[in-house]
């Protein structure tokens, strides 16, 4: 079922309400906008990756990846019932979440026709109980009704390889440089940094340039 999210995230994007759930040949575009196809991907990157490939042929292609932010869980009594209770979800998105999806879209991405766009958004989730009658309801007892959009907080568009480096604010290393030196500078763990020195050196927006026991080394183009 479509979310209310998508929906407003297609009007943001969208030139007017008639460039909206698109016919275009074969498949459905979710926008139109200024010679964009526009798809807004809340799922993985690699469900559309052969759909993005095959239009980039021919057309221009923005990409738009939804990360939240912040998410305010809203429970309900039954569905469509009463609010019982709001709280804010203790989960936060980044930016760098995006390199999570870029790990199955390197084969597409950099194209001269594509661009991917980062949105970090606030958003509402409404749920009701779903499995039946409990005392103590765990989070997996819950059924998600639908998410709201309730503010976007930052755009970052991504046209090139290098612009990937725009996802890394305040992130200089001396080189060469491993995971490690990247995990530290950005103050996250080496298993994500590892996933974006994956991505940049399959986009070339740095390069390998030897090891230093058993870590690599990378270096700028």
């Amino acid at each position: 079922m479509e979310t209310s999210l998508h929906r407003q995230l297609k009007s943001l994007y969208a030139d007017d309400a008639q460039q909206v759930e698109v016919v275009w040949g074969d498949y459905r575009i979710d926008a139109i906008a200024r010679g964009w196809l526009i798809e807004i991907q809340h799922g993985s990157l690699a469900a559309i990756r052969e759909k993005v490939r095959d239009l980039l042929r021919e057309h221009r292609v923005l990409v738009v990846k939804p990360i939240v932010a912040s998410k305010q869980l809203i429970k309900r009594k039954r569905k469509d019932g009463a609010v019982v209770s709001r709280r804010r979800s203790p989960k936060r998105g980044t930016l760098l979440d995006l390199f999570d999806e870029l790990v199955y879209f390197t084969q597409v991405f950099p194209h001269p026709n594509l661009a991917v766009e980062a949105v970090l958004v606030d958003v509402e989730e409404w749920r009701y109980p779903g499995h039946g009658r409990r005392r103590y309801r765990r989070a997996s007892d819950y059924e998600v009704e639908d998410q709201k959009l309730v503010d976007v907080r930052q755009k970052c568009r991504l046209a090139e390889a290098a612009d990937l480096w725009n996802l890394l604010p305040r992130c200089r290393l001396k080189c060469p440089f491993h995971t490690g030196d990247l995990a530290r500078g950005l103050n996250t763990d080496r298993g994500i940094a590892q996933r974006i020195a994956y991505v940049m050196r399959k986009t070339a927006a740095l390069r390998q340039v030897g090891k230093r026991g058993n870590a690599l080394l990378y270096s700028y183009p």
